[in-house]
C-alpha cells in the first residue's frame, strides 16, 4: 500500500483504484478509514481514485500530537498528498464529514482545486444544520418500509434528545435507500473502523469559522458537484441544496431513492452523474 509523509512526519496511507487522472477521495465518519467507500460503485472504471485513510485510521499511523486530528489541521495532510502525487491542482471528492475537510481545503487553497464533488455532505463547516423536523419529514418518506415503525420511534427519541444506544442502532435503515442484505453488510463492516478519539477532536471548539468559510466558497469559481440522496436522513436534500447555493458554479443533483451512500443504492446512476462531472 502506498504511503506518504505528512508535514509533521506522520506516515499516511492511501489506496489506489483504477487508472487515469487522479481524484483524491476524502472519507467521512468523521475520522473513519476509506474502506467503506469501496470503489464508489465503479467510478474507478472512469478515473483513478486515491482513497485516503486519515491519520489514526486504517493503515495510517497514529500521530504523536492528538491535536492534529482537528479538521483545520488535516488540511495540511491533503496538501501533503497533493505534493506527493506531484500535482499542481487536484480534483477532490468528499463524502459526508469529509466535505468539511474539503471545504476548509478549498478555503485555504482555492487555486489548487480544479473540481470539487461533494457527496451527501456534512455541512458543519459552513454553519448549516438540519432540523429535527427536516429529518422526521425525510424519514416519513419511508413509511411503507417493514422496519419503519420501530426506526421512526427511535428517531423521534433522538430528535427529542432522549436517545439510547439502542435508538441510534435502530435508525440504521434510514441511511440506506434499501435496507437489504447489501446494506446490512455495509453497515456491519463499518463497526470499529472509526477512530473515536480523533472524531472528538475533528470538530473541536474553534476548528470551524463558518462565516469565513462561506465567504471563501463564494469566491471559488471552479466547477462543483453536490449530490444529495432523496431519502438521506443525515443530510436531507433541503440542507444539501442550501450548501450548493454557497458556490457560484455548482451543479446540484438529488439522486432518487438514495440514502447516505448513493453509490450503493444505485451505482449506475451515481457513477453516470459523477463521471460526467469529473470528465
Amino acid at each position: 500500500m502506498p504511503v506518504f509523509s505528512a508535514h509533521d512526519g506522520t506516515r499516511l496511507a492511501y489506496h489506489v483504484f483504477g487508472a487515469g487522472a487522479p481524484v483524491i477521495c476524502l472519507p467521512g465518519g468523521p475520522m473513519q478509514d476509506s474502506d467503506y467507500l469501496g470503489e464508489l460503485g465503479g467510478l474507478s472504471a472512469h478515473r483513478q481514485l486515491i482513497m485516503v485513510d486519515p491519520r489514526g485510521t486504517g493503515r495510517s499511523a497514529i500521530p504523536e500530537d492528538a491535536v492534529s486530528y482537528r479538521c483545520d489541521r488535516l488540511v495540511d495532510d491533503v496538501d501533503a498528498l497533493r505534493e506527493h502525487l506531484g500535482l499542481d491542482r487536484v480534483e477532490l471528492l468528499a463524502h459526508s464529514a469529509g466535505a468539511n475537510l474539503a471545504a476548509l481545503y478549498v478555503a485555504r487553497h482555492p487555486e489548487r482545486v480544479g473540481r470539487l464533488a461533494l457527496i451527501t455532505p456534512s455541512t458543519v463547516a459552513v454553519g448549516i444544520a438540519a432540523t429535527g423536523r427536516s429529518r422526521l419529514e425525510t424519514a416519513g418518506l419511508r413509511e411503507n418500509e417493514p422496519w419503519f415503525a420501530a426506526a421512526f420511534t427511535a428517531l423521534e427519541s433522538i430528535v427529542a434528545g432522549n436517545a439510547t444506544d439502542d435508538d441510534w442502532k435502530a435508525v440504521d435503515p434510514f441511511f440506506y435507500g434499501r435496507w437489504d442484505a447489501q446494506a446490512r453488510a455495509h453497515q456491519a463492516a463499518q463497526e470499529g473502523r472509526r477512530n473515536r478519539e480523533a472524531a472528538a477532536t475533528f470538530g473541536a471548539e474553534g476548528v470551524f469559522d463558518p462565516d469565513a468559510t462561506r465567504a471563501a466558497l463564494a469566491a471559488f469559481h471552479a466547477p462543483v458537484l453536490l449530490v444529495a440522496g432523496e431519502v438521506d436522513l443525515n443530510t436531507p436534500p433541503s440542507v444539501a441544496a442550501e450548501f450548493a447555493e454557497l458556490f457560484p458554479n455548482a451543479e446540484f443533483v438529488v439522486q432518487p431513492r438514495a440514502g447516505h451512500f448513493p453509490w450503493l443504492d444505485d451505482a449506475r446512476g451515481f457513477v453516470a452523474t459523477t463521471a460526467a462531472f469529473l470528465g
